[in-house]
């Protein structure tokens, strides 16, 4: 084969590889547009204050949770963020910049043990480690907990006045770590004053976080912390 018909040959075989990469871009953007004008077509006129919540599991991340807050910001909205004490300890200036951006800073245990497995003194121990890291980063105790794989029961809610919030809508973020298979996930799941759950710990995670906001914001949602939407 001389070497024009080898040029032509892989010219040939180029184009189609381009083709075919368009054409899954495109096949992908129609898809997220039609997902997106299904939120749309779900909100009537007369509905104005439509609520979700954002919420983020085992930050503080010195660099995803960093990213997060400022996209959060520049969206004008807040979550709330269920932080692991170490990583707080870790990180104070992340918790003070939650705080400060109007965000919600909840428990999320100091190590992120299951507390039903532990030790009683032990699991008190996790919670109240966490409380006094967060205090001591911005001044302020939790109100609520989110117990690391919604292991709970009634000994340790005797035993705290914290709030237990578990959640709505788990799109498996950690596990899957693919955006638009978790925002997608989302979107099939999510109603109104539905509780979501994520990780701000993964890069996905907050890409897919930053997406599903833009996509219901335009719809018409609001987004509000746990303690907005009525968790009591």
């Amino acid at each position: 084969m001389n070497s024009e018909k080898k040029s032509r040959l892989f010219l040939l075989f180029l184009t189609v590889v381009i083709v075919f990469f368009g054409f899954c871009t495109e096949n992908r953007n129609q898809r997220m547009e039609k997902e997106i004008k299904a939120v749309d077509t779900g909100i009537s006129e007369e509905e104005t204050d439509i609520c979700i919540a954002l919420t983020f599991d085992d930050g503080p991340h010195p660099v995803w949770t960093e990213k997060l807050l400022d996209g959060l910001k520049e969206r004008g909205i807040c979550a709330t963020f269920f932080v692991i004490g170490e990583n707080a300890e870790k990180n104070p200036e992340l918790i003070r910049k939650m705080i400060e951006n109007g965000n919600q800073v909840g428990n999320h245990t100091y190590s992120h043990v299951q507390l039903t497995e532990c030790r009683p003194e032990t699991a008190i121990k996790e919670i109240s480690r966490t409380q006094e890291a967060v205090y001591k980063a911005a001044k302020i105790y939790p109100r609520y907990i989110r117990p690391p794989y919604g292991s709970w029961n009634e000994y340790l809610q005797s035993e705290t006045e914290l709030k237990t919030v578990l959640w709505d809508v788990d799109p498996m973020d950690w596990k899957v770590q693919n955006t638009d298979q978790i925002v997608s996930s989302v979107m099939k799941q999510t109603k109104d004053g539905a509780i979501i759950l994520l990780h701000d710990i993964y890069e996905t995670s907050v890409e897919s976080a930053l997406k599903i906001a833009d996509i219901y914001l335009a719809a018409g949602y609001r987004f509000c912390t746990v303690e907005e939407i009525g968790i009591e």
